[in-house]
């Protein structure tokens, strides 16, 4: 089928499927003329390297699963990857809570400040939040 095709068939715009060709997340064949063909089993594997995609992964730590994933048999390498990723995520996730917790400190300082006219204070681990001077 042509590039075309594929994208009505996925849900993907033609440009995304360049450009996971690009990262070597897909395959195609060129006629005589230069154009795309892909073989129907491209629209399993753009299924799941969009499900990779929404489960965090990057284009290139799909590149390196997408063998493994596409034949359908799992790995002991694979769910040890896997889990990696996810390990990546839940450190991600912490460090957003924590920058998260930062910035409801700097509200709270600036929110007692427009009351009080005091200077907002920092926390006790915390770099300074908002400095202000009231005239």
């Amino acid at each position: 089928m042509r590039i075309g095709e594929l994208a009505r068939r996925t849900g993907v715009s033609t440009r995304a499927l360049r450009y996971y060709e690009e990262q070597n997340l897909l395959v195609s064949e060129r006629s005589d003329s230069g154009q795309r063909h892909y073989s129907e089993a491209a629209v399993d594997r753009i299924r799941v390297i969009l499900e990779l995609y929404a489960a965090g992964l990057s284009s290139k730590t799909i590149a390196e699963l997408t063998p493994c994933v596409i034949d359908g048999k799992a790995t002991p390498e694979l769910l040890d990857r896997l889990a990696v990723e996810r390990d990546r995520l839940y450190q991600h996730i912490a460090d957003l809570a924590r920058t998260v917790e930062r910035l409801d400190s700097v509200i709270a300082g600036a929110s007692a400040n427009m009351r009080t006219g005091a200077l907002c204070r920092q926390g006790a681990d915390a770099a300074p939040t908002l400095r202000t001077q009231t005239a």
